[in-house]
C-alpha cells in the first residue's frame, strides 16, 4: 500500500499496532510528514483465512517463505502470540477496550530489586482514554435485546459471577452492533463516514459468529485499519506495507531508517534476511512502535548506534497475567447437557473482575472474560471428531449391508443423524480468558543475535493460583468440570506481552520518561506495550492507545518549539 517515493519525513513510525496507528494520525492529522512502515500486508475484509491450507500459510516467517499474520515467539518459561498486519494486533485481538484500574498505575517493590513504578495516573489518561474511545466507535455487547440475548456464555458468566459475588460488566467492545445503538441488527451494512476506509470495501455490523481472533471478514470489528489508519490515510500519511525495518542510526540531527520490502512474490520462496536489498529513509523524528518484543528487539540490535541508552532496556517484561482455562461438559438444570455455544456471539462479551488489594481485594487483581470461537473449530474438538468418524463408519457399514441385502427401506435421515447428533463436547464447552497483574520481573536480551525471554512465573505464583481457583469457582458456578491442560503442560502462553522499554523518572528507572521520550536521544520515541512498567491488568489495548495519544501531543508540542 505504498503511497509516494519520498525518502524524508517529518516523523517515520515503525508499526501498525494500538501505539502507531494512533501516532501516525494524530501527527498527521498535525500537519507533520509522517510515513508508517508495516512490515505485513493489508487485510481487507474477505482476506481472512479460513480454510485448513490457508491457515496453514498463515504464520510469520518471511525467510521460509511465511508473509501470514500470526507471529509466535516461544520462550523458556512462556510463549507468545502477535500480529503481523496493517493494524497490527487489532486485526487478531478481541475487541475489549477497558481502562486500566485507577488504583493499580502502582508504585510497588519486586522480587529481587527494584520496583514496579508508574511515572503517569489515571488522571494524567482519563482524556485520552476518553478521545480513544471515542475513535475507536466502541460499543458494550447489547445482551438485553435479541438476538443477542441468546447467548449463552455470556449469561452463564453473569449468573455465576453474581452467585460468587463478583463484579461483573459488560464492557466497551470494539464492534459495530449496530448502526443505531440503540437498535442494533446483525448484518447491516455499516455506511463509510466522512471518508471511505482505506480498504475502499464495505463493511457489515457483527454477525455473531465467534471469529474476531482469526480476522472478521465482515469488517465488523473497528480495527486499526478501519479508524485511526484511514483517518492517517485521508490527512495524507504514507503507509507502507510489507516494510520491515533492519536498523536505524542518529543522522544529521535525525534518524535514517533502514528497511526491507517483502514483495507479495516472494511468498513461498524462503529468502535469507540478508539477500534483500537495503532501503532508506530519513526523519527529523522516529517512533518505534513494533510492539513489545519488536521494539526492544530494535533497540537490542541497534544498541551500538544509541550510546548510553538506559541499562533498564530489556526491563518489567510481564505477559500481562495471561492465563487459559476452560469450563468443560456443563450440565442443566435438568441434568441433561447444559449449553454455553461458544460460536454465538463475538469472541468477548462479558468480563468478571477479582479486586485488587489496591482497591480492598486479596492480592493482585485480575479479569475472567468468555470466549467464543469459529463454528468450525467445534468440528475440530477431539470428542467430536472420534465419534463423527465412529458414526460415519457405522452408517457406511449399514448402507453397505443394505445395499447387498437389497433392503427396501431408503430413509436415511436416522442414521445419518446419528453421526452428528451425539456430539455435545463442544456446546457445552467454553474456554476462559484470564489476565491481570503478574509481576513484572522479566528481562529481554540478545542471545546468538535473537531476542530471549528470562521471565519466570515463580513471582506470579500466588496471581496465577488465584486467577486458577476463580476460574474453577466460575466453572462450578456453570455447572461445568474445570480443566485446565496447560497449566498440566507448565505451559503459559501470552498475547499480551509488555515491557522492554519501561516508563521511568529517569534513565536509571526505566528506558522512556512519561511521553514515550527516549532518555539521552532527542527525536527518538518508543510508543507501544513495550512502555508499560509493568502490567496493564485489564486488556491492555486502549491503554497503549490512550498513552500513544498523549505521547503524540508532546511530540507535536516538541516539533512546534
Amino acid at each position: 500500500m505504498t503511497t509516494g517515493d519520498r525518502s524524508d519525513f517529518d516523523v517515520v513510525v515503525v508499526g501498525s499496532g494500538f501505539g502507531g496507528s494512533v501516532m501516525a494520525w494524530r501527527l498527521a492529522d498535525a500537519g507533520l510528514a509522517v510515513c508508517l512502515l508495516e512490515r505485513g500486508k493489508p487485510y481487507p475484509p474477505g482476506s481472512f483465512a479460513r480454510s485448513p491450507h490457508d491457515m496453514g500459510r498463515n504464520f510469520w516467517d518471511p525467510s521460509e517463505g511465511r508473509q501470514g499474520l500470526f507471529d509466535v515467539w516461544s520462550f523458556t518459561s512462556i510463549s507468545a502470540v502477535v500480529s503481523s498486519g496493517l493494524g497490527g494486533g487489532s486485526l487478531i485481538y478481541a475487541n475489549v477496550l477497558l481502562r486500566k484500574d485507577p488504583n493499580t498505575f502502582a508504585h510497588e517493590p519486586l522480587p529481587g530489586g527494584g520496583a514496579e513504578e508508574w511515572p503517569v495516573t489515571y488522571g494524567d489518561l482519563e482524556r485520552h482514554y476518553s478521545a480513544v474511545e471515542q475513535m475507536m466507535d466502541v460499543q458494550a455487547y447489547p445482551l438485553d435485546r435479541p438476538p443477542y440475548d441468546r447467548t449463552l456464555k455470556a449469561t452463564a458468566l453473569r449468573e455465576a459471577a453474581t452467585t460468587l459475588g463478583l463484579d461483573w460488566q459488560l464492557p466497551n467492545l470494539a464492534v459495530t452492533f449496530g448502526n443505531d445503538v440503540d437498535r442494533p441488527v446483525p448484518g447491516e451494512q455499516i455506511p463509510d463516514g466522512a471518508y471511505p476506509n482505506l480498504h475502499g470495501l464495505p463493511r457489515s455490523t457483527c454477525r455473531l459468529v465467534g471469529e474476531c481472533d482469526i480476522g472478521c471478514n465482515y469488517g465488523s470489528k473497528n480495527s486499526l485499519d478501519h479508524t485511526y489508519l484511514s483517518a492517517a490515510h485521508h490527512q495524507g500519511a504514507d503507509i507502507r506495507t510489507r516494510c520491515e525495518v533492519r536498523a536505524f542510526r542518529p543522522y544529521d540531527g535525525g534518524y535514517a531508517v533502514d528497511y526491507v520490502e517483502h514483495r507479495e512474490t516472494d511468498a513461498g520462496v524462503g529468502i535469507p534476511p540478508d539477500r534483500l536489498p537495503l532501503k532508506r529513509l530519513t526523519c527529523r523524528r522516529l517512533v518505534l512502535s513494533a510492539g513489545a518484543l519488536g521494539s526492544t528487539f530494535l533497540l537490542l540490535k541497534n544498541r551500538s548506534m544509541l550510546p548510553h541508552l538506559s541499562p533498564m532496556l530489556g526491563a518489567r517484561f510481564s505477559g500481562n497475567g495471561d492465563y487459559l482455562g476452560f469450563a468443560v461438559k456443563r450440565r442443566g438444570r435438568d441434568g441433561g447437557v447444559g449449553r454455553f455455544d461458544p460460536t454465538f456471539g463475538p469472541v468477548i462479551t462479558t468480563a468478571t473482575r477479582l479486586r485488587d488489594t489496591a482497591d480492598g481485594g486479596e492480592g493482585r487483581g485480575a479479569y475472567i472474560e468468555d470466549a467464543g470461537y469459529p463454528e468450525f473449530v467445534n468440528w475440530l474438538v477431539e470428542e467430536g471428531v472420534i465419534t463423527q468418524t465412529a458414526g460415519l463408519g457405522r452408517f457406511l457399514l449399514e448402507r453397505g449391508l443394505a445395499r447387498l441385502t437389497r433392503r427396501p427401506k431408503t430413509s436415511i435421515a436416522s442414521p445419518l443423524s446419528r453421526v452428528f447428533g451425539r456430539n455435545t463436547l463442544a456446546v457445552s464447552s467454553l474456554p476462559l480468558l484470564g489476565m491481570g497483574r503478574d509481576v513484572p520481573d522479566g528481562w529481554m536480551s540478545l542471545r546468538g543475535g535473537y531476542l530471549d525471554v528470562d521471565w519466570r512465573p515463580t513471582s506470579s505464583r500466588g496471581y496465577l493460583r488465584r486467577v486458577d481457583g476463580a476460574m474453577r469457582d466460575l466453572s462450578a458456578a456453570m455447572g461445568a468440570r474445570y480443566v485446565n491442560p496447560l497449566w498440566w503442560l507448565n505451559l503459559l502462553v501470552t498475547v499480551h506481552p509488555l515491557g522492554g522499554c519501561p516508563m521511568g523518572t529517569g534513565p536509571d528507572r526505566g528506558v522512556v520518561d512519561s511521553y514515550g521520550r527516549v532518555f539521552g536521544h532527542p527525536g527518538l520515541y518508543v510508543a507501544d506495550g513495550s512502555v508499560m512498567p509493568g502490567p496493564v491488568g485489564a486488556n491492555p489495548s486502549l491503554t497503549i492507545a490512550a498513552l500513544a495519544d498523549r505521547f503524540a501531543e508532546r511530540l507535536v508540542d516538541d516539533a512546534a518549539g
